[in-house]
């Protein structure tokens, strides 16, 4: 059985009780008797390491009034009490034996519940348990109240996401450094993997190589084509270094462009320019989006540029906020998020350019610091 734990990356016991208390509060203001967050992104922000998403449950109960719980299996008791060190002290702690009614447990902790929030991944073998049990409560999405606790990055995590920004830019530039022609997609992907790893990631979590006809394809899987001359490739790679993740895409081309391709991507910086330079306090994230898409609407590309332009980034790849033209919400320092339009242009080529970008005070910061020009690569 894999267990994965961030004890090493930990932040002081403080960070997390402070969190616990704002996400009570979140429970509060949004009218629900407590918050369910099983094994995730939430419940390690919230405590401070990883623990195994089992068929067991693991249960983290922040109630909008008194003190949280923590309703495990009973094999997991010393591994949460050795990683949750002193704040193990504010935590009631339930270990449930085999067989146990660990259900019946958050329960019997809720009586009277009339609203209830359950963490968005938690398994619905569970979801459907807890609502039987804690009929007639409602359950709701605890999504919202953790974004609104998640979104806003404190200066920790930013300089973790800056960390990993530039472990992928290393990474990066050491790729795009190699031969590129003759070897296979997967081939180059496993060695970006290796080169995210030896550049300070604890972990690749994804490297994307789309190469010729591919490169139209935002998510494409890299298999066997061969990458040669006159291909554009898309480059899209990430991992994890202190709990934190990365995301960059830059794009080559194999010998000299065609004037077609090079107009193209020509566009393509200038939106994606356009897009970072929007970036401040007040702003609307669909107004990102906005300054992006209008560039290549007026170049003749609307049709090709079909994904919104960014999502947040931080303990996952994707989270709020999302860089969508119909989203109003206002941009606030601490935001941090990816800035990415592409242009695909189905069965000849594609190309992105993805940064992330903090939002400050004064505007956007950029953490990816390699150029955004066509990288021209044998």
């Amino acid at each position: 059985m894999a267990v994965i734990s961030v004890a090493a990356d930990r932040l002081p016991d403080s960070v997390y009780a402070g969190r616990l208390a704002r996400a009570a509060g979140e429970a509060r203001a949004r009218g629900v008797d407590a918050l369910l967050i099983s094994p995730s992104a939430d419940y390690a922000y919230l405590l401070g390491y990883r623990a195994p998403a089992l068929e067991r449950l693991t249960c983290l109960l922040i109630p909008a009034q008194g003190s949280p719980s923590l309703i495990l299996p009973r094999l997991e008791e010393p591994l949460a009490r050795h990683e949750l060190g002193a704040l193990a002290d504010g935590l009631e702690i339930v270990p449930c034996g085999e067989g146990a009614d660990s259900v019946g447990e958050v329960a019997a902790r809720l009586p009277g519940a009339l609203r209830v929030a359950v963490q968005d991944q938690m398994w619905a073998s569970f979801v459907l348990r807890l609502r039987a049990a804690l009929d007639p409560a409602e359950l709701v999405e605890a999504g919202h109240a953790m974004s609104a606790l998640r979104r806003v990055k404190e200066e920790p995590e930013l300089d973790r996401l800056r960390a990993a920004a530039a472990a992928a830019d290393a990474a990066m530039l050491a790729i795009t450094a190699e031969r590129l022609s003759g070897r296979t997609e997967a081939e180059v992907s496993r060695r970006i993997n290796d080169l995210l790893v030896e550049a300070g990631h604890d972990a690749a979590d994804f490297a994307i190589v789309a190469s010729g006809p591919n490169s139209a394809s935002p998510h494409h899987g890299p298999g066997g084509r061969i990458i040669e001359a006159g291909d554009a490739i898309v480059l899209d790679i990430g991992g994890t270094r202190a709990g934190y993740c990365s995301d960059t895409t830059r794009t080559a081309f194999i010998g000299d462009p065609p004037p077609d391709f090079a107009a193209l991507y020509e566009v393509l910086r200038q939106a994606q320019a356009a897009a970072c330079a929007a970036v401040a306090p007040g702003v609307a994230a669909g107004e990102i989006d906005r300054a992006a898409r209008q560039i290549i609407d007026e170049a003749g590309y609307g049709e090709q540029f079909f994904h919104r332009t960014g999502h947040g980034i931080g303990m996952e790849t994707h989270e709020e906020p999302y860089l969508f033209t119909a989203n109003p919400e206002p941009l606030v320092p601490g935001n941090a998020f990816s800035v990415e339009p592409g242009i695909y242009v189905a069965g000849q080529w594609g190309a992105r350019i993805e940064d992330i970008v903090i939002c400050s005070e004064s505007g956007g910061e950029r953490l990816n610091t390699t150029g955004t020009d066509l990288y021209r690569v044998d």
